[in-house]
């Protein structure tokens, strides 16, 4: 149970965490459904369970499948895996847009922050 729990806080934490990132990165935007029970909140909650999904679905078999050049690069090639799955929750939802690569790279590396320092204060 304390998982589930923990779990739906960082669902709720990374949805904040979207928030800043459509407020920060001029190409990554989120349109909210304001006749939603939820309203705006709802759909960024919305956006960042499916960012869950695909990253514990889809992230695990893309990082083993390219660890030949995230060892190459250090790690960095990890952003570009990281701007993969923004860019798949974006093409999967009709709610979130992602303009360019760049957007996608800079949204992606403050997706992987947020989720970071959600993990550090969800394990406190």
């Amino acid at each position: 149970m304390i998982t589930v729990v923990g779990f739906l806080l960082k669902v709720v934490l990374m949805a904040g965490v979207f928030w800043v990132t459509t407020r920060l990165v001029p190409g990554v935007d989120v349109v909210g459904n304001e006749d939603a029970p939820l309203g705006v909140t709802g759909t960024f909650l919305w956006i960042a369970l499916m960012f869950a999904v695909v990253n514990a679905v889809v992230g695990p078999v893309v990082r083993l499948l390219s660890l030949p050049f995230i060892l190459l690069t250090l790690g960095l090639f990890l952003l570009v895996i990281n701007a993969a799955l923004l860019g798949l929750t974006a093409a999967l939802s009709d709610r979130l847009t992602v303009d360019g690569v760049g957007s996608a790279v800079v949204g992606g590396l403050i997706l992987a922050i947020g989720g970071w320092l959600a993990d550090q204060l969800l394990d406190r």
